[in-house]
């Protein structure tokens, strides 16, 4: 694998990767600094984009999106407490309190600098890591892909929302999705309805920009946001020493955020929340925390950007999404060729790590894009989203219909809005229904082998060849079970 990282090396030093990554991180942080807009409207839109371009172009240009607009989230949240990304609630504690303070540029300055370090330190853990984990799970068969695929499931199901039991039926939904369409085993029609545009089942697309975007869209709509507050940028620039006394909470924050990445499910909401609870209890001042603390807008920042790497983990070793944003990546990883799993090293070795190391030059871009760029986005809290309404909706559209040009995806999309509209009415998480429907097929599938590999006596075969399998089975519903009952415990905003 180091001749892969050394071609992949290679392949990651193009002009155009560059440009576009930065063309990505500023679209990000643009979309992330509007208020009511989120991260995930704008991969879902902007995902399209992606499959014109050769794979290390595309693919980094919606991971600088997806970095770009997790920051930017931060900057309506410390002006006008209104926070851009749900990452973003536990920044809004303290950066809003030291707006009001005369110190707004000190908090986005904490802000970028902490998002930075806690991203690049992330990445760089994330590549050092994906060497073993990959060596690992090419010596995985199907029964063990089976076992840790649900393992997935379970652990996406007991993490997403307040309701296992509506996490659970999402679930089930997403899973019945994945089953329409042409049985992979027998070749037998399933749930089509007699509609020939199922046969080759649901388009993944129109279903991520209908069940993510467009209730996002939507909810601008019906909120009608306005920037009542007048946002500007006030005070000194942060000093080396203020940055340096919050090191170790910077620290602590990029540990934290670093495991929750990797588990799927989690994401940057309880990375953050997390991180900002473990500062404030470490702390020797806890009272401050809420008052105005740049060490808890350096705590909330650290660890939602240090799940970013992370998350590309079980994204790319086993084809499990940690987050609703990974799933979006998902999509554009398989539109280009590239199926995330146990193989996609073997057969795309260079291209993966050509991935990841551009993630982390684009690091430094960020660094510096965002240096420069705060005073400009933080102008547009004051944009009316009357304004960016029409102009989003066209590129959901345009984005569902541009693939393969064809007008089922449109109803599709419609479709899929409207599903995730009431979803969201009803305050059911579609992330377990994504997830399910992507890793039903790869789960189905093992499954089918594992029941081939056992003659009939599958269990008896676990028994006597496969005990890791069979081990993590017997310990998926007490995992569950667990994480569920430690979600409950994860501070609220």
């Amino acid at each position: 694998m180091f001749e892969q990282f050394i071609t992949g090396f290679g392949m990651a030093m193009r002009l155009d990767t560059f440009l576009l990554m930065g063309a990505g991180l500023f679209g990000g942080m643009l979309v992330g600094a509007l208020p009511g807009f989120t991260t995930l409207m704008a991969m879902a839109i902007l995902l399209p984009i992606s499959f014109f371009l050769d794979p290390v172009v595309g693919i980094p240009f919606l991971l600088g999106v997806y970095k770009g607009g997790i920051f930017g989230g931060s900057i309506p949240a410390i002006l006008i407490s209104m926070p851009g990304t749900g990452a973003a609630v536990a920044t809004s504690r303290d950066g809003y309190q030291l707006t009001k303070q005369g110190k707004s540029r000190k908090a986005l300055d904490m802000a970028l600098f902490s998002s930075v370090f806690g991203d690049t330190a992330s990445d760089i853990f994330t590549i050092f890591m994906i060497f073993p984990i990959a060596f690992l799970v090419m010596q995985f068969g199907p029964p063990e892909l089976f076992a840790v695929l649900l393992l997935s499931l379970v652990i996406i199901a007991a993490t997403s929302g307040s309701s296992p039991v509506k996490s659970l039926i999402m679930m089930a939904v997403g899973l019945w999705l994945s089953f329409i369409g042409t049985d992979p085993m027998g070749g037998v029609e399933r749930f089509t309805f007699g509609l020939f545009d199922l046969k080759s089942g649901i388009p993944l697309l129109p279903m991520l920009i209908g069940v993510f975007a467009i209730p996002e869209i939507a909810g601008v709509v019906i909120r009608n946001e306005k920037a009542q507050k007048l946002a500007t940028l006030m005070g000194e620039r942060l000093t080396r020493m203020e940055f340096f006394g919050s090191f170790r909470t910077i620290c602590r924050s990029t540990v934290i955020g670093t495991g929750i990445g990797i588990v799927p499910g989690l994401g940057q909401v309880v990375a953050a929340m997390m991180g900002y609870a473990a500062a404030k209890n470490a702390s020797d001042h806890p009272e401050t925390f809420g008052e105005g603390d740049l060490e808890g807008v350096a705590a909330a920042e650290a660890a939602n950007n240090a799940v970013n790497g992370p998350t590309m983990v079980p994204l790319l070793t086993l084809g499990i999404p940690g987050d609703n944003v990974t799933a979006i990546l998902l999509g554009a990883f398989v539109a280009q060729g590239l199926r995330p799993g146990p193989q996609l090293f073997e057969e795309q070795g260079a291209t993966v790590f050509a991935i990841l190391i551009a993630m982390v030059f684009a690091n430094l871009m960020f660094l510096v894009i965002g240096y420069l760029s705060i005073p400009f986005f933080s102008r547009l809290v004051m944009i009316k989203t009357s304004i960016l309404i029409p102009v989003v909706i066209m590129f959901a559209f345009a984005g569902a219909y541009v693939f393969r040009s064809d007008t089922f995806d449109l109803l599709m999309l419609v479709g899929f809005g409207i599903f995730g509209l009431l979803a969201k009415a009803g305050k059911f998480d579609v992330m377990p229904m994504v997830m399910g429907f992507i890793l039903g097929p790869p789960m189905e599938y093992a499954f089918g082998q594992t029941i081939a590999m056992g003659n009939g006596d599958s269990i008896g075969f676990l028994f006597n060849e496969r005990l890791f399998a069979l081990g993590l089975l017997a310990a998926t519903p007490v995992i569950g079970f667990i994480l569920w009952r430690r979600m409950q415990t994860v501070p609220s905003d």
